[in-house]
């Protein structure tokens, strides 16, 4: 439904496996271009900066990483797993259905912490639809495919189960909720993003509510279609 024809391809590094020095270098320009986004953001980010900072020549770079956009789709796969090595130790003290979402939706904030004052300038660049960075495009897909784990993993691992057809759609329709809260907690100038935090609360404690009804003969289907639809603006 996202994905355009123009997004860039998933895995930019050269065909043949990269010799230690050229993955030094190819890490060297990945780097330079991960502090420069913290930094500078995106929109001043450019490779030519990147190139001169990491060491090397502009083609260089763009032998290793074809455009900006291939850097970014870095970015997404680094942040995604230090979300897991958040989550994970978290996790692994909870069984909790509800905590162990929150436990998600709180360190997927705290992995992305370091990037809320550039924020907004990611954003600008990846609203289109036809946005290769946009996080529901085809060339962001692995860095999704890595949250949409973690999520199937913090609702596989708890005790409190779903009925079967409920629980195998709630990751998927989760995703598309984690990056609402992600854009309401970028846009929040409460101390400390009090009311993101605040907001998280109140939908989890909703869903604890519901959480014993969620799999009564009528309630169900609607569930599930519901599950469906939220799941459906993925590509």
């Amino acid at each position: 439904m996202f994905s355009s024809s123009a997004d860039v391809p998933r895995k930019p590094t050269p065909q043949k496996p990269l010799t230690p020095k050229a993955e030094a270098t190819r890490a060297r320009i990945r780097d330079a271009a991960m502090t420069s986004f913290v930094e500078r953001g995106y929109p001043d980010t450019t490779i030519r900066l990147i190139a001169t900072e990491a060491g090397v020549s502009v083609g260089n770079a763009y032998y290793y990483f074809p455009s900006k956009e291939h850097l970014v789709q870095e970015l997404y796969e680094q942040v995604q797993q230090d979300h897991r090595r958040r989550a994970e130790p978290l996790l692994a003290l909870q069984t909790g259905l509800v905590d162990r979402l929150r436990v998600f939706f709180e360190t997927g904030l705290a992995a992305v912490a370091p990037y809320r004052a550039v924020a907004p300038g990611f954003l600008s660049a990846m609203v289109s639809p036809d946005s290769p960075i946009n996080p529901l495009s085809e060339a962001s897909s692995d860095a999704r495919d890595l949250t949409l784990g973690l999520l199937q993993e913090t609702v596989s691992g708890a005790s409190h189960r779903l009925p079967d057809d409920l629980a195998q759609r709630l990751p998927d329709a989760l995703f598309p909720a984690y990056l609402a809260l992600v854009l309401r907690w970028t846009y929040d100038a409460s101390p400390d993003q009090a009311k993101t935090l605040r907001l998280l609360d109140t939908g989890l404690r909703l869903f604890a509510a519901a959480l014993p009804f969620l799999g009564l003969p009528g309630v169900r289907g609607v569930v599930r279609d519901l599950l469906d639809q939220l799941a459906d603006v993925r590509p």
